[in-house]
Order: structure tokens, then C-alpha cells, then sequence
């Protein structure tokens, strides 16, 4: 009986297993989420106090807070990434700390197992007859077959709980590393963007060398802004005249959702065509050939739908035409405009995915205030112009017969 003592030994064993956690474990992963939770209240508060100070006139201070507010916002969020990073680090390690302790029971109770089968094995081959001949009585010969058996059939059972409970450990690894990836991935989109942040910052702060601080002369230079936007919108509206009409028989029936908002957060400030806004004298009255999201400079901008970026224009000059942009041409006759940014990360003949980061906004350009200008051109009415800035910057811009632009708003999703 010395056999089935030490297997109900290795059967004891397996309960450690299922131990609980250690209370300094449980300490350090509640310390983890409260700092957490603390960031993310953070972040929001900023978040509240950053949509009241864009809702006040434009002002050189208030254009300074908005930055200082998006800084501070963006470093939270780093921080927060971070921390997060390093939670699931903890737990990855705790997981495959589990996953080897579980390789060790199984291989207790597989030898546990063995040796049960063994044991039976012998009696089989012993038979009943040369047991009781050896001595044994018949009711001790069925008790410890009977108890071998039901030995046998308890090890079966737990070897596979605890091979199952193996698997989900393994996938709970590459759930919590696969997890992680994205984290990282996350927080060097973020460093991406406080570097944005930070030459923008950099940018204002020259913007109150040259103004020194004064209201009027920022005035004027919004002013300087808006004369060049109305100027470049006349000029473009004018060569799209020239181009005749658009072939747009290739051109998909509108379709909401179509494409996938280039933007995280929509909050549209201008819409397409004729607006209220084109006709009180802006774009010289000739209507808005896109739709205009509020975006922090920083803001990731994603491509709205697969396709090859067609071109790019990453020099960019103040108060000239888009500033920098990406032009991305898709497979459904639709090529769509991305305007205004403060980086591009993306390359010309470069392979998108609907959702894949091209760039952050910014204010590039003509643009009064940081904003993403989003354009969508019927594809064969697609040309380059070159255009030349009152400072005498020449760049090459897309352009495309007036029936040529189209109404982003009847593909995109409904608000």
C-alpha cells in the first residue's frame, strides 16, 4: 500500500497550482492601477481645459496655451503608455512563471500516473490466484485494485486540467506580449508627436520674437494668412476651370462609410462646397473643395482607406499653399488629400492600410490654426500644378477639374 500513499503524495502536490497569488503581487498591481487611474483623471482635466481655451478667439496668448495644454496632454499620455508597458510586463512575467510550474506538476503526475498503471499492470499478471497463494486475502486484493483505479482515474483527470490550464497560459503570453507590442508601438507614436509639439512650441515662441508680444502684428499676420488662402483658393479654382471635366464614370456611388474617418476624434469645422463660411468672402467665394477637422498639432492622421500614397509634399513655408501634405490613391477610383500636417511618415509609392498613420497635424501652410484639410478627388481627374507663393516658394500641388472634387461627407461615416 506504500505505492498509493506516495501517489496520493504527487496528487497533493498539484494543489499549489492553483495557490493564490502572493499579497506583495496583489499590492504592487493595485499601486500600478491607481497610478493609473490618477494619469488618466489627469489627462482628462487637461483634455476639458484644452476644448474651452480653442473655443476662445484667437489670440498670440491663447494660441501659446493651446500648445503648452497639448504639450503637457501628450507627455501625460507617454507616461501613461509607459506605466501601462510595464504592467504588462509584470503580468508576462508572472504568466510564464505559471506556465513552467505547470510543465514541473504535469510531469509529477504523468510519473504518478505511470507508476498507478504499473502497479495494476502487476496484479493483472499476477491473477488472483497467485495473490491469494502469496498470502493476500481477497478483500485486500479487491481493495487495492479498486483504490489503484480510482488513483488512476483522478491523475487522468488532472493531467488534463492542468494541460488545458497550460494552453490558456500559453495564449494568455501572447495575448499579454502581443499587448505590450502595441503599447511600445503606441509610445513611440506618442514621442513622435511631443517632437511635433515641441518644434510647433518652438515655432511660437519665434512667432513672439517677431511680433514681440504684440496683438496688432499677430493680427496682421492672421491676416497676412487669410489674404494668401483666399489668394491660393482663386488661383487653384481658376486652373480647375482650365482642366475642362473630370472622367467620372470609374468614380463609386456615394456611399456612407466608404472611407473611415482620418481622424480619431471628429469634430468638423468646415464642410464641403458653399458653405456659410465660403460665401461671407473666404476661399473668394468660390466654395471649399474638402471638409476641415479640429486637430491638435500632434494629432495622428490615418489613411482613410487602403491604397498607395501617391505623392507627398514635405516642404512646407509660411503662409503657402497646403503646407505639408499626403496624397493617397486607392483602388476604387477615389484618391483622398491629407493637408496642413506638421510630419509625414509615410514615403511616396509607399503601401497604406485603411487606418494607418500617414502623419500628425499640424498648422503647415495657409492654415490660421491647427486643423486636417481632407480632400476627396475623383482618381483619373488628378493632376499636379506648380504654384508659386507671394514669397516666391514654388510647390507642386494636386489638382483635379471642378467635378473633380467630391463630397467627402457622402462616403464617410455618419456622424
Amino acid at each position: 500500500m506504500h505505492r498509493i500513499a506516495s501517489v496520493f503524495i504527487v496528487l497533493l502536490l498539484s494543489v499549489a497550482i492553483f495557490a493564490p497569488a502572493s499579497m506583495v503581487v496583489a499590492q504592487d498591481a493595485n499601486a500600478i492601477q491607481a497610478q493609473i487611474d490618477k494619469i488618466r483623471k489627469e489627462i482628462e482635466a487637461l483634455q476639458k481645459e484644452l476644448k474651452t481655451t480653442t473655443t476662445q478667439k484667437q489670440t498670440l496668448q491663447n494660441a501659446i496655451k493651446e500648445l503648452d495644454l497639448q504639450i503637457q496632454k501628450l507627455q501625460k499620455s507617454i507616461s501613461l503608455t509607459s506605466t501601462q508597458i510595464g504592467q504588462k510586463d509584470k503580468e508576462i512575467v508572472t504568466i510564464g512563471s505559471t506556465i513552467l510550474t505547470t510543465e514541473e506538476k504535469i510531469d509529477l503526475h504523468e510519473s504518478g500516473v505511470a507508476e498507478s498503471l504499473r502497479e495494476l499492470d502487476t496484479m493483472d499478471e499476477k491473477g488472483l490466484a497467485a495473490a491469494l497463494l502469496g498470502g493476500a486475502t481477497l478483500a485486500s486484493f479487491f481493495d487495492e485494485a479498486v483504490a489503484l483505479g480510482s488513483i488512476r482515474d483522478d491523475l487522468g483527470t488532472k493531467i488534463r486540467e492542468l494541460s488545458s490550464l497550460k494552453e490558456n497560459l500559453a495564449k494568455n503570453k501572447n495575448v499579454a506580449e502581443s499587448k505590450r507590442k502595441e503599447l511600445a508601438s503606441l509610445q513611440s507614436q506618442l514621442s513622435t508627436q511631443r517632437k511635433g509639439l515641441a518644434t510647433t512650441r518652438s515655432s511660437q515662441t519665434e512667432l513672439l520674437k517677431e511680433t514681440q508680444n504684440k496683438e496688432a502684428q499677430y493680427q496682421a499676420l492672421i491676416a497676412q494668412k487669410q489674404a494668401e488662402q483666399s489668394a491660393f483658393e482663386s488661383a487653384l479654382v481658376k486652373a480647375a476651370r482650365d482642366l475642362g471635366s473630370a472622367d467620372t464614370t470609374g468614380v463609386p456611388s456615394p456611399y456612407r462609410g466608404l472611407l473611415n474617418w482620418p481622424i480619431d476624434n471628429v469634430f468638423l469645422t468646415q464642410t464641403f462646397g458653399n458653405t456659410d463660411f465660403a460665401a461671407s468672402g473666404a476661399y473668394n467665394g468660390q466654395g471649399h473643395n474638402g471638409v476641415d477637422f479640429r486637430a491638435s498639432i500632434g494629432t495622428p492622421i490615418k489613411s482613410a482607406l487602403s491604397g498607395t500614397v501617391q505623392e507627398v509634399n514635405q516642404g512646407a513655408v509660411k503662409y503657402c499653399q497646403y503646407g505639408k501634405w499626403v496624397l493617397v490613391r486607392h483602388n476604387n477610383g477615389l484618391t483622398t488629400l491629407y493637408a496642413h500636417l506638421s510630419s509625414i511618415s509615410v514615403t511616396k509609392g509607399q503601401a497604406v492600410g485603411s487606418g494607418d498613420v500617414i502623419g500628425y497635424a499640424g498648422d503647415t501652410g495657409y492654415a490660421t490654426g491647427p486643423h486636417l484639410h481632407f480632400t476627396v478627388y475623383a482618381s483619373s481627374g488628378v493632376t499636379f500644378k506648380s504654384y508659386t507663393c507671394n514669397s516666391g516658394y514654388t510647390a507642386y500641388i494636386p489638382i483635379a477639374p471642378l467635378n473633380g472634387y467630391l463630397n467627402p461627407m457622402q462616403y464617410l461615416p455618419t456622424l
